[in-house]
C-alpha cells in the first residue's frame, strides 16, 4: 500500500501514452467541432438559419452517444483495449483528412459529416477510455489516473475551444485548421502505438449489431449494477446535466449579466476549467491515495453552494457604452465574486466526478466495466439532452433569468444527490468518516502498507474512543468489518454508520449468548469472503488511557479463521472529546494529531492474547 504522487503516472508508460492519446482526442475534437460554429457564425455563407446550424452541429456530436455507445461497450470487452484504441484512432486519420478537405471547400454538408464521424468515434472510444485504466493502474493509483485524466479532458477542451478561436481570426484559417487537425489525429494514433497491451475481458462476447436493442440490454446492465454502482452512473450524469447547463449559458450570461464580448466568455470558461482541472487534482490528496467516496457528499454540497452564490452575486454589474473586454471586466469587485462562484463550481465538481469515476471502475466486474461505462455514456448523452429542454422551459416558458436558473440547479443538485444518498446510505457514512478524520482530527499513518491489498485478514487495535471504528476505517484503503460492543454500535447517529459499514455488533457471552454467536459466525462469513475484519480485543473503552486485558475472543477468532494478523495502534486519542477522559473538554484538543500505527503481520498459529497485547502495546509506546 505504498502512496505515490499522481503526477509520477506521467512517467509511466503503463498511463503516459493512453494521456496523451485521450488528451489529443479530446483536443481535437474541440478544434473542428468549434471551428465549425465559428465558421458557421462568421465565415460561410449559408441560407439557413444560423442558430439552428448550431444547434444541429450540437445535436450531431451527441446523436452517435445514444446510438453507438453500446457497440462502444462491446467492442471494449471483446477486443484488446490498446488494439481497439489504436484502430479507432487510425480512423480519426481518416475521418480528419475528410474534415480537412471540408474546410478547405467550405463544404458544409461534409464539415456536419464529419461532425457525426468525430463523434461516433468518441462514443466507441468513450467504454474503452475509462476501462482500460484499472487494467493498467493499481487500485492506489485507480483516483490519481482518474484525476489526471479529468484534468486533462477540460483542459484539453479549454485549449481546443480557444485555439479554434484564434486559428479561425487569420485571414488563412482554412489551411491552419485543416492542417491542424491532421496533425492532432496523427499524433493522436502515434501516442497510441505505446500503450501497453490490455486483454479482452470477454472475447467469447457474441457482438449484437441491433444498436437499439444493445442499447436497452446495456443500460438495464448499467443501472442494474449494485447500487452503489447505478447510483454513481446517475450522480455522474447529473454532473454532465450540471456542466451542460453552465457552459450552454455561459456565453449569453457573459454577454447580458457582464455586458462583455468573447474574450469574456473565454475568460469564464477558463476558469471554469481549471476549477475542474484543479478540483481533480486535489481529490487525490484529499482521499489519501484510496477511492473516497465520501468526497462526492462534498463536492455536491459545494455545488449548491457556490451555485446560489453565483446567482446572489449575479446582477447590477455597470454597464459601459461598448462590451466589457476581460480586463475591463476584471477591474469591478463584483467580477471576482462571479469568477470565484464559478471556480467554486469547478473546483466541486472535481470533487464530485472523480470518485465516481474511480467507483465505477473499481466495483464493475472486469469483463462488464466496458459496457457499463457504454451504459454510463448513454446517460450521460441523456441528461445533457434533458438539460437542453429544462434550460428551454425556465428560460422561455417559466421566464427565468440566466442566474435564476442557475439557482434553480442548484436547488435540484440537493434534491438529486439526496435521493442518491439515501439509496446509497454508504455516500454520506463515507463523508462523515472523511470529515472527522480531517477536521477534528489529523490524522497520521504509519506501516499500513503491512495490510494486504486483498484476501482476509484480522486488525487488532486498542480502544481509546468512541471514533476508532471511524478513524481506522478512513486510513485503511481496503474497506473494514469492524466488531464493536453492542452498546456503542447502538448509539444515535453512529449507529447509521456502523449499519451501513458492515460492522459487527458483539455482547459478552453471559450478557447475551444470540449476539455473542452471531457476532463470530458473522466475522467467519466476512473472512471467508477475503474481507479485512477489525477488532478491539480489549472488549470497551479504556478508562484511563492504559490498555486493558485481551480478552479471548480473538484466540477463538482465529482458531476457526486462520488468517493473517495485522497489531495495530492509535497514539495521541486519549485527552480528545471522544475519549473518556473525565477531564476532555468540548474544544480541547480539538483537531489534535493522532496517529495509527501497524506492525508486521502475523502467523495465526504463532499468535495468543498476550502475545497480542504485547505487540500493540509496545506500537502504542507512551502515546496514549
Amino acid at each position: 500500500m505504498t502512496q505515490h504522487s499522481q503526477f509520477a503516472l506521467l512517467g509511466k508508460q503503463r498511463f503516459l501514452p493512453f494521456f496523451i492519446t485521450q488528451l489529443l482526442g479530446a483536443f481535437n475534437d474541440n478544434i473542428f467541432k468549434q471551428s465549425l460554429i465559428l465558421a458557421i457564425l462568421f465565415k460561410l455563407t449559408v441560407s439557413a438559419d444560423r442558430d439552428l446550424l448550431v444547434n444541429l452541429c450540437a445535436l450531431l456530436f451527441i446523436l452517435p452517444f445514444f446510438l453507438f455507445s453500446a457497440l462502444g461497450g462491446q467492442f471494449g470487452e471483446k477486443f484488446a483495449k490498446d488494439w481497439l484504441i489504436r484502430k479507432i484512432k487510425f480512423a480519426e486519420i481518416l475521418i480528419m483528412l475528410v474534415g480537412a478537405a471540408g474546410v478547405l471547400l467550405d463544404n458544409l454538408p461534409l464539415m456536419l459529416a464529419v461532425l457525426f464521424s468525430m463523434g461516433t468515434q468518441s462514443a466507441l472510444f468513450g467504454p474503452v477510455k475509462y476501462s482500460i485504466l484499472p487494467q493498467h493502474l493499481q487500485e492506489e493509483e485507480l483516483v490519481g489516473g482518474n484525476a489526471l485524466v479529468e484534468m486533462g479532458t477540460f483542459l484539453a477542451i479549454l485549449a481546443g475551444t480557444i485555439g479554434a478561436g484564434i486559428m479561425m481570426a487569420s485571414s488563412e484559417y482554412a489551411s491552419i485548421v485543416a492542417s491542424s487537425v491532421v496533425v492532432v489525429a496523427v499524433l493522436g494514433y502515434l501516442a497510441s502505438c505505446k500503450i501497453p497491451s490490455a486483454a479482452a475481458a470477454l472475447p467469447a462476447l457474441h457482438l449484437d449489431w441491433n444498436i437499439f436493442r444493445q442499447s436497452w440490454q446495456i443500460m438495464k446492465l448499467g443501472l442494474g449494477q449494485r447500487p452503489s454502482v447505478s447510483r454513481s452512473l446517475v450522480g455522474n450524469s447529473w454532473f454532465w446535466f450540471l456542466g451542460a447547463v453552465y457552459l450552454t449559458q455561459i456565453p449569453a450570461y457573459a454577454k447580458e449579466w457582464l455586458y462583455g464580448d468573447e474574450s469574456v466568455v473565454t475568460l469564464i470558461l477558463t476558469v471554469f476549467s481549471v476549477g475542474i482541472a484543479l478540483g481533480s487534482m486535489l481529490c487525490e490528496r484529499m482521499s489519501g491515495h484510496k477511492v473516497e467516496i465520501g468526497l462526492v457528499p462534498f463536492g455536491s454540497i459545494g455545488l449548491t453552494l457556490f451555485g446560489v452564490l453565483l446567482w446572489w452575486h449575479s446582477g447590477g454589474f455597470p454597464q459601459a457604452a461598448q462590451a466589457h473586454d476581460w480586463l475591463a471586466v476584471l477591474g469591478h469587485a463584483q467580477a471576482w465574486w462571479i469568477l470565484g462562484s464559478i471556480l467554486g463550481i469547478g473546483l466541486f465538481g472535481g470533487f464530485y466526478i472523480v470518485p465516481l469515476y474511480a467507483l465505477i471502475q473499481s466495483r464493475t466486474a472486469e469483463h462488464e466495466r466496458a459496457r457499463v461505462i457504454a451504459a454510463n455514456n448513454i446517460l450521460n448523452a441523456l441528461f445533457m439532452v434533458v438539460s437542453a429542454i429544462v434550460s428551454i422551459l425556465f428560460l422561455s416558458v417559466a421566464e427565468l433569468s440566466i442566474p435564476q436558473l442557475f439557482l434553480v440547479i442548484s436547488l435540484m443538485n440537493i434534491a438529486v444527490n439526496s435521493y442518491i444518498f439515501k439509496i446509497v446510505p454508504e455516500f454520506s457514512m463515507r463523508f462523515l468518516i472523511w470529515l472527522l478524520g480531517h477536521s477534528m482530527y489529523r490524522v497520521e499513518h504509519k506501516g499500513l502498507d503491512a495490510i494486504p491489498d486483498e484476501g482476509p485478514a484480522v486488525l487488532v487495535c486498542n480502544h481509546v474512543s468512541f471514533v476508532d471504528a471511524l478513524l481506522i476505517g478512513g486510513a485503511v484503503r481496503r474497506p473494514v468489518r469492524f466488531v464493536m460492543y453492542y452498546k456503542i454500535y447502538n448509539l444515535p447517529v453512529l449507529n447509521f454508520i456502523f449499519r451501513t459499514a458492515g460492522t459487527v455488533p458483539i455482547a459478552g457471552r453471559n450478557e447475551d449468548l444470540l449476539i455473542y454467536d452471531a457476532a463470530f459466525k458473522k466475522i467467519a462469513e466476512y473472512l471467508r469472503n477475503g474481507e479485512l475484519v477489525c477488532i478491539f480485543p480489549e472488549g470497551k473503552l479504556t478508562s484511563d488511557g492504559e490498555i486493558n486485558e485481551f480478552k479471548n475472543g480473538i484466540e477463538r477468532i482465529l482458531q476457526e479463521n486462520p488468517v493473517p494478523v495485522i497489531p495495530m495502534a492509535l497514539q495521541g486519542l486519549w485527552g480528545s472529546f471522544f475519549s473518556r477522559d473525565p477531564h476532555k473538554g468540548v474544544f480541547k484538543r480539538l483537531w489534535s494529531r493522532i496517529k495509527l500505527v501497524a506492525g508486521t503481520p502475523l502467523n495465526p498459529e504463532a499468535v495468543d492474547r498476550q502475545l497480542l497485547q504485547t505487540q500493540v502495546a509496545a506500537l502504542r509506546g507512551d502515546m496514549r
